[in-house]
Formats: structure tokens, C-alpha cells, sequence
């Protein structure tokens, strides 16, 4: 099952081992490359395609300036990063034995402007380099710098540079977009009413906290061709209880999910988290499977399972049981860019490795 492949639209995908998008902090903050892949990206994201996973998703891409988590972010709001991104997607359709190269667009609403994670994180002020980030409402997240509040005509400009970035990952020969709706961003902000305190069109019921998502996700599709697939990610709960009216919960993303297919979404990559500081996680073993699971059969729509997923059984019994039509591997695939060949071996299947690499493959492998 794990090694079967899918077609989503007209794309097919070699195999449902796929690597999710993981934030490198590793592009540069200024100057005319500013939020170009770099040779690292070219290497980090090349590395998983020849390792054998079936979709390399790059990471968290702003489509703006301000839509950056921090300074070293990826973007894709202008013709340099366009022509970086190109020479990823060359090397991942040449050497990645029909691997799918695909990228995550992004805007990081009110946890903008931050430090990367091994400079400590935390809000930059705008002496320092930084800007003020932007929200829905002035509710900051944690100890974050609080948030502007978003107008409608700024609202519209986010539309469109969702609409224009996915317009530069084609022209880039990018093969997968992936719309973010998770983690705590501005989209996902919006969608929860724990971030969301607006009483305009926006704000209060849930089809007005998941417009923005919707007018996102259709400005994308119509800059996306008929024949390629589009994702969402979102965050399948809050992890702060059943209440609607304070949380976004699983059974919202479902109801959101229904209408996302409506507007041509082929796929919900399902995390969860990252909108409430200190929210009480149930982390373990395949921890957010059981959400991948719920809106797989709740929206009728193909899902993709996250989180602490790292044995090939295990990942083959969630594609088997139908819980999930593929898994994204994170962490798993940083330490261990060959898994996905190592978990065809485990798991009895053969996969044809790199022509230079065959001296080294298994015998029922090359």
C-alpha cells in the first residue's frame, strides 16, 4: 500500500511516502536574493527526491515580504526566487526518479517577524530588522509582538500575492501546490475563533472565519492548471476542547474541508496545534492520525497523515486501513533522507534506485 501509487487529477505520485514541508531558516535576509532557495535547499530537498520519497515538499514559502516567519524564510513574490525554485524542480523531475516537486504557500500573520529557532526565536523589532506583523485581530500570539489588524483592502492583497506566488511555482515547474491553513498563520488564524475577534465579514460565524481560506484557495486554483493537484494543510484541531465558539476543532476542519473540495482542493494535509501557546498535546506514535482519519471520512476527500510517524509497519498500516491516502514525513526524513528506499526493502517492495547508487542497493532493488 505504502509503495502503490495515487493520482490525484492527472498527476501521479510514485508512491505515498511523502516529505512534509520543514522550515530551514536558511535563505538570505536581504539583498537581491533575498528569500531564494540557496545551494542548501537545492541539496536538502534534492537529497529526499533521490532517497525516494514521492513528493518533496518545499517548505513554508511567504508570498509577501511581511508573510515571512522570519527573515531567513523562503519566498516567492518575485522573479529570483522564481528562478531558484526552477533549479529545485530540474533537479528533483531529472534525478528523482518520479519524485513530485511541490511547494507550500504561506503567510505568517501575527508570528511574523521572529528569530529562528537556534537564535532563540522570539519577536524582532523592526530596529533590529524586523516588521510588524499582521493579523486578524490585535491578539498577539503569546509573548509575540501584537499583531495590526488587517483591513479588507489589505485582505484583498493577500488573495492576490497567494494567487501570483502560485502563478511563479508553475512557472518555476513546480508540479504540487499546497495552500497553508495551519500551525497558527494568518490563514489559520482566521479560522479559529481563539485568534479571531472580528465582527465584520471576516470575523464571528464559521463561514466568516474561513473566507479568507476559501477566497485564498480560489484565487489559487485559477492560477493553477486543470491537471495539477492543489492542497490544503490545516491544523485538524486547537487542541483546546469541543467548544466551537472558542476552538477550532476537528469538526470544523471537516465542514471546512467540504467546501474546500467544492473550490477544487484534491488533498487536506492534516497537522494540528500551533495557534495557542501553551495548548496541552497529546504528542506520541501517529498522534494526529486519528484527524487525517476523521475528515478523510467526514469530507469523502483524500487525506494526508502527519506526526511521529517513523516505522515502515506503521506507516503502511495507516495507508492500509484507510486512515490516510498518503504520510508525510518530517523529522524521521531529517535524520534519515533514505528512508523511504530503506522502508521499501522492510517492507518486501522493490523500488529502482539511482544508476549511481546501485552498487550499494539490495540485490531485489537494483
Amino acid at each position: 500500500m505504502l509503495f502503490e501509487p495515487i493520482t490525484l487529477r492527472e498527476l501521479t505520485f510514485p508512491n505515498r511516502a511523502w516529505m512534509s514541508p520543514m522550515c530551514q531558516y536558511s535563505a538570505a535576509a536581504d539583498g537581491e536574493d533575498v528569500g531564494a532557495p540557496t545551494d542548501w535547499h537545492v541539496v536538502h530537498l534534492g537529497t529526499r527526491a533521490v532517497g525516494g520519497a514521492g513528493l518533496v515538499m518545499a517548505e513554508a514559502t511567504a508570498v509577501s515580504p511581511e508573510g515571512r516567519i522570519s527573515a531567513n524564510d523562503l519566498g516567492l513574490w518575485n522573479e529570483r526566487q522564481q528562478a531558484a525554485f526552477a533549479r529545485v524542480a530540474r533537479f528533483v523531475a531529472e534525478y528523482g526518479n518520479g519524485a513530485v516537486a511541490g511547494v507550500q504557500l504561506a503567510h505568517a500573520g501575527r508570528k511574523a517577524s521572529v528569530r529562528a529557532p537556534w537564535h532563540g526565536g522570539g519577536s524582532v523589532d523592526p530596529a533590529d530588522g524586523g516588521w510588524r506583523p499582521v493579523g486578524p485581530s490585535p491578539v498577539a500570539f503569546g509573548h509575540y509582538t501584537e499583531p495590526a489588524e488587517l483591513t479588507t483592502d489589505q485582505l484583498n492583497r493577500v488573495v492576490d500575492d497567494f494567487a501570483a506566488a502560485a502563478r511563479r511555482a508553475l512557472a518555476a515547474g513546480l508540479s504540487v501546490v499546497e495552500v497553508h491553513g495551519a500551525h497558527g498563520y494568518l490563514l489559520h488564524e482566521f479560522m479559529s475563533p481563539y485568534s479571531n475577534r472580528r465582527t465584520d465579514a471576516y470575523g464571528g460565524s464559521f463561514a466568516n472565519r474561513i473566507r479568507l481560506a476559501l477566497e485564498v484557495v480560489e484565487a489559487v486554483r485559477a492560477e493553477w492548471p486543470a491537471h495539477l493537484p492543489v492542497f490544503f494543510r490545516v491544523s485538524g484541531t486547537d487542541w483546546l476542547g469541543d467548544d466551537p465558539d472558542t476552538s477550532w476543532t476537528v469538526e470544523q476542519s471537516v465542514a471546512l474541508a467540504k467546501e474546500l473540495a467544492v473550490r477544487g482542493v484534491d488533498l487536506i494535509d492534516v497537522s494540528s496545534g500551533g495557534n495557542v501557546e501553551h495548548a496541552e498535546i497529546p504528542t506520541g506514535p501517529g498522534y494526529q492520525v486519528h484527524l487525517a482519519a476523521a475528515i478523510r471520512a467526514g469530507a469523502g476527500m483524500p487525506t494526508a497523515a502527519v506526526g511521529m510517524i517513523t516505522g515502515p509497519e506503521q506507516a503502511e498500516q495507516i495507508i492500509a486501513e484507510g486512515r490516510a491516502d498518503a504520510v508525510l514525513l518530517a523529522r524521521e526524513l531529517l535524520r534519515n533522507p533514505y528512508w523511504p528506499r530503506q522502508a521499501a526493502q522492510v517492507l518486501g517492495v522493490r523500488t529502482r534506485w539511482p544508476d549511481q547508487y546501485l552498487r550499494a542497493a539490495p540485490t531485489m532493488q537494483r
